[in-house]
């Protein structure tokens, strides 16, 4: 009989599946786990990822913009065009802001899912823990290494080929990206301060000019790293939700109804309840046999 998680005909002399680690005969989800549906949430997930990764490069292409109204600026001495430029990179920023905690969240319900899952395929060998796939992302220090972790584990139990290149490249594009971001930010804050707050002077607005100008090709480095991560995390996630679907649904049509993998929590389904067999006669309580009634017994007698 062939594999019934990758269909690879059975090895002689072994009783698991060299490709995937199923045992010969067993089905490709473990009957009785709770499974998740990931194509919805991941599909979700990708154009987040993607959409938060176009966001970023406004942000970064923002001193690009800024720059023809320093420039406007300063020739006509007026301040309130640096207060436009200020805004239009405020704006960018906080809609950056905001599409990445909605990416985080959908990256992160889509990774405890498709972990989950693995605990119901027979062969996978996961190294963390369920819980990893959300404090991975959030407990400072880990963050660094376990998300990489949890991710390539999924990859490795899902895909049954290696990923860890293309896992690599995600995550040192990330950490590029994340680090490098949070540094120059933190840089270009300082050389913001230093500018006069309202200027009036033409050394003044030059500051201004000289600021955005220098600002121009600042974010380049986070930018690519940005776009190259997310690309590739979008390529694994859309690999992995849709192996993962793929196999919950051949489990399924192969006769394991969708009722034995209930959600965490159920509702589970019925049990059923063994019917009263008619060759065995039931069992009856003794009864006492009558006592004759004796003189005195009753009031009145």
């Amino acid at each position: 009989m062939p594999c019934q998680t990758c269909g690879d005909a059975p090895s002689p002399g072994t009783d698991t599946c060299p490709r995937c680690r199923t045992p010969y005969g067993h089905p490709g989800v473990s009957p009785g786990l709770p499974t998740y549906p990931v194509r919805g949430i991941g599909l979700a997930a990708a154009v987040a990822v993607g959409f938060a990764a176009v966001v970023y490069l406004t942000v970064a292409l923002a001193p690009v913009l800024a720059l023809p109204l320093a420039e406007q600026a300063a020739a006509d001495r007026d301040a309130d065009l640096l207060l436009g430029a200020a805004v239009l990179e405020g704006i960018l920023s906080l809609v950056f802001f905001l599409v990445q905690i909605a990416a985080g969240v959908l990256v992160i319900i889509w990774t405890w899912r498709a972990r989950k899952n693995t605990d119901a395929f027979p062969g996978a060998l996961p190294s963390l823990g369920v819980g990893w796939s959300i404090a991975g992302w959030l407990v400072p220090f880990a963050n660094l290494v376990v998300p990489a972790r949890v991710v390539a584990n999924i990859a490795r139990d899902t895909l049954w080929r290696p990923t860890r290149g293309l896992v690599a490249l995600w995550w040192s594009a990330w950490l590029l990206f994340s680090i490098g971001d949070a540094w120059i930010g933190l840089d270009d804050q300082w050389e913001y301060a230093t500018l006069a707050e309202n200027p009036t002077t033409a050394a003044e607005f030059t500051g201004y000019v000289d600021y955005y100008r220098g600002a121009q090709l600042r974010y380049l480095v986070p930018a690519v790293a940005c776009v190259v991560a997310a690309v590739a995390f979008v390529v694994l996630l859309r690999r992995i939700s849709a192996a993962q679907q793929d196999r919950l649904d051949r489990a399924t049509a192969a006769g394991w109804p969708s009722s034995l993998y209930p959600p965490a929590g159920g509702p589970y389904p019925p049990q059923p309840v063994t019917p009263w067999s008619p060759g065995v006669a039931p069992e009856q309580a003794p009864v006492s046999p009558p006592v004759p009634p004796q003189p005195g017994g009753t009031i009145g007698a």
